[in-house]
């Protein structure tokens, strides 16, 4: 789809088509609408980025949330998003060994236990090394830095999303 004929849509068709960009919250592409039509991709970005921004600290807490655990028990069953599940293969996390898959669980076990949500980084460029080494550096956060970052790789995903998605 172009830009163009995104910025016709009418709002429920416009938050159907945006909907999965941040994971399970069309709420998201719902407040953007208000900001069509977007010269750019990256304004419609900023445009989301910002309801995200403005939303209460329930509402980001619960978009945190609906991302699945990396190589977690989603995973396995096969019940991520088509997003997520490309996303992940992308990155090796269908291929890991059995210590790496237990060294992943393990992590996002200790992070949901310190954290309340899901370890969440943008996978894009990154391997099942790299993930790993920013799974034990962001363990060490304090609570709202970790919020902060984890609203900020959601951000990074969220444009990837779009990139791929649309075209000026």
């Amino acid at each position: 789809m172009n830009l163009s004929d995104l910025n016709a849509l009418p709002k429920p068709a416009f938050t159907d088509t945006l909907g999965a960009i941040f994971e399970h919250s069309p709420w998201v592409a719902e407040g953007a609408h208000v900001a069509a039509p977007f010269a750019t991709i990256e304004s419609l970005h900023a445009a989301m980025v910002g309801v995200v921004d403005q939303a209460s600290l329930d509402q980001q807490l619960a978009l945190i949330r609906a991302h699945p655990d990396l190589a977690g028990k989603a995973a396995l069953a096969g019940e991520l998003t088509a997003e997520s599940t490309s996303e992940q293969k992308g990155a090796g996390l269908d291929r890991l060994t059995p210590d790496e898959f237990a060294n992943f669980h393990r992590l996002n076990d200790a992070y949901q236990a310190k954290f309340t949500f899901p370890f969440i980084i943008a996978v894009r460029g990154h391997d099942r090394h790299s993930i790993l080494a920013a799974f034990e550096t962001r363990l060490l956060n304090d609570a709202e830095s970790e919020r902060a970052e984890a609203l900020r790789q959601i951000a990074r995903i969220a444009g990837f999303r779009l990139a791929d998605l649309l075209k000026d």
